[in-house]
């Protein structure tokens, strides 16, 4: 999840700072802070993944992903695996987990993995500039290949040029306003103009994804946001990060009410394609949707009379 300059973007959006969950040896802490949060986008955009898959395969022929911000390949296990982010969370809670070393854990989890059926067409190339957490998703085979080059300062060394080549989908659930069209300048220049892949991005609101959706409109692709719906990210982690993304929303003239000024952040999707795909299959009809805004969320904090927070129980 965390590419390019992560304290930029907490500076200058006010975003929450969890860097080190992302650059742990395994993803006990990722899963222990996130799901505290009910962090549920991973689950939610899984439908949406998937038919994307189907959609670019029309059947059982091999699928490449690249999952931009992968961290510890957690779109990946979702997706070739017959598991959700519930169960995943329950096992990384469990008093069995906490005392191990990070070996015991990726050893556990290789074997966890495997005793599951696995959706054989769909390989992972995933892109981070965390080490440790590609380094765990690789020796748990939730990664066929990976990417830890900063591509937004620095162009594709030839080994990831080739890893990201050949791309049928590009997918990322919560890293842009990390990265910009810097990176997805680098990878599509990577793929084949005879074949261009589809991007899938959900993106938080106070996030404009303009610059990126025109980097790739130079590629003959066509951006389309799925409209009347928004996916819930998870809660705030505290209230300077409530009224940070309030104040940030506002400025861009979105209105909050009902969304984030209830206390959660909500993205939206953005599907890129080639143009003729797009005129050819509206996109409402290759995706199915849950939008998450009917689950059960922790106490959270909440705009109250039109400004000021409370936490809500």
């Amino acid at each position: 999840m965390e590419l390019g300059s992560v304290e930029t973007a907490i500076r200058k959006w006010g975003k929450a700072d969890f860097d080190r969950i992302y650059h742990a040896a395994d993803p006990r802490e990722y899963f222990r802070v996130l799901c505290g949060l009910d962090y549920v986008i991973p689950e939610l955009a899984k439908g949406i993944f998937r038919s994307l898959i189907d959609h670019c395969t029309g059947g059982d022929a091999p699928v490449k992903v690249l999952d931009l911000g992968c961290s510890y390949g957690i779109n990946s296990a979702l997706i070739n695996y017959p598991v959700d982010l519930q169960r995943l969370a329950q096992r990384y809670a469990s008093p069995e987990m906490y005392g191990l070393s990070p070996e015991e854990v990726v050893r556990l989890d290789r074997h966890y993995f495997s005793s599951w059926p696995r959706r054989s067409n769909v390989s992972f190339v995933g892109i981070d500039t965390s080490a440790a957490a590609i380094a765990y998703a690789r020796a748990v085979d939730l990664l066929a290949a990976s990417v830890t080059t900063d591509l937004e300062t620095r162009d594709p060394t030839e080994s990831d040029a080739a890893a990201i080549r050949g791309a049928d989908l590009i997918v990322s659930t919560g890293c842009v306003g990390y990265i910009t069209q810097r990176s997805f300048a680098r990878i599509i220049e990577c793929q084949s103009r005879r074949k261009p892949p589809v991007v899938a991005s959900l993106v938080l609101r106070m996030f404009p994804y303009d610059e990126i959706a025109a980097e790739l409109s130079r590629h003959g692709m066509v951006t389309e946001k799925l409209e009347g719906i928004t996916f819930v990210q998870r809660r705030f982690n505290s209230s300077d990060e409530f009224g940070a993304a309030i104040d940030r929303l506002e400025k861009l003239g979105i209105d909050p009410a009902g969304k984030e000024a209830d206390g959660l952040l909500h993205a939206e999707l953005f599907v890129t394609r080639p143009k003729e795909s797009a005129e050819r299959t509206p996109l409402a009809e290759i995706v199915s949707v849950t939008s998450g805004a009917n689950r059960r969320y922790g106490r959270r904090f909440r705009r109250v009379d039109g400004a000021g927070t409370m936490l809500m129980h």
